[in-house]
């Protein structure tokens, strides 16, 4: 959670892995998640369909 935070606080991607993985490990964190990526759209990641998706994948 230390580290959402201040990926939030910074605007900083944590990662698209660790993203990922506080996703599947934690439902309490989605809601932080969703908002994390709604604020931060330069990252490429979105949320669908109750999933995480990086549509900026190279």
């Amino acid at each position: 959670m230390e580290k959402l935070k201040m990926a939030e606080q910074w605007r900083e991607n944590p990662g698209v892995e660790f993203l990922m993985e506080c996703w599947a490990d934690d439902p309490a964190l989605r809601i932080f998640i969703k908002k994390l990526v709604a604020k931060c759209p330069q990252w490429g990641i979105v949320c669908m369909d109750g999933m995480l998706v990086n549509w900026k994948a190279e």
